[in-house]
């Protein structure tokens, strides 16, 4: 399927409803891209006119601020909001709750001020209005273990629109020991992800610590919201042994219980 770009719908003399950014992850890592494959098969099946900004995206700016260089923020954040400017852009989705939380609680104080939505929330609407529907029976018998992000959750307070996803497909859905406001993060926040490891008092890594917690659950797919938390994930559980408890974005979940 075409994925079009704001500039090719300027050269069509017209605007799509919604801009789905990318974000760096979605963009670069091997593993992430099959979130952003999977968030554009479900945006294909909805009917949504969307577009993404393609080599006109630059980093949010995001891993930026947090690691400690405001110049560098507000430069690529400038540039953004510019870049947006010029295509009138007034929606985003976006599959990434570290992009999420910037365009939508940072990028006002600069002059850029946006409908900006994650895609969790996107899909539960899609879902309530029978835009798209999941299939019967796609995970029956299957136990899912849900991850709270920390960008999604206790920074921004959605704890909802992922759980209600969750609760229409035929699985057990389980509840981490620690979840919602007491959720438990992944490690790669605050752009730890970009670091080398700190040296600590305990030899227990962050996101082990989360994986050993969602395995006690004894799930056969752990399900998270954002592509950092994927990768975490899924390096915890290799790191485990647990190879055969599978690690999906609830977007993958959608378009595997519908074989798109």
């Amino acid at each position: 399927m075409k994925v079009y770009t704001l500039a090719e719908y300027a050269t069509m003399d017209t605007e799509p409803e919604i801009l789905f950014w990318v974000g760096c992850a979605g963009s670069f890592d091997p593993r992430a891209q099959k979130i952003t494959q999977s968030l554009v098969k479900i945006l294909h099946h909805a009917g949504i006119k969307y577009a993404v900004l393609g080599n006109e995206e630059s980093c949010s700016g995001d891993p930026a601020r947090r690691g400690g260089n405001e110049f560098i923020f507000q430069m690529m954040a400038l540039q953004n909001i510019e870049t947006m400017k010029m295509y009138n852009v007034n929606k985003i989705v976006t599959a990434c709750p570290h992009c999420f939380n910037t365009l939508k609680n940072e990028y006002p104080e600069l002059g850029g001020n946006y409908d900006v939505v994650h895609h969790t929330q996107l899909i539960q609407t899609l879902l309530d209005e029978g835009k798209i529907t999941i299939n019967d029976g796609a995970f029956a018998g299957k136990k899912i273990a849900y991850h709270d992000s920390c960008y999604l959750g206790r920074i921004n307070d959605i704890y909802e629109s992922p759980r209600k996803i969750l609760n229409k497909m035929d699985a057990t859905i389980a509840e981490a020991p620690r979840n919602r406001k007491n959720g438990f993060c992944c490690g790669a926040g605050g752009a730890q992800v970009f670091k080398e490891e700190e040296e600590s008092s305990t030899e227990t890594k962050v996101n082990h610590e989360r994986v050993e917690e969602l395995l006690t659950e004894k799930p056969d797919i752990i399900a998270a919201n954002c592509p950092y938390c994927i990768l975490m994930m899924d390096d915890g559980v290799k790191a485990k042994g647990k190879e055969d408890v599978m690690v999906y974005d609830i977007s993958e979940l959608i378009v595997q219980a519908n074989d798109w």
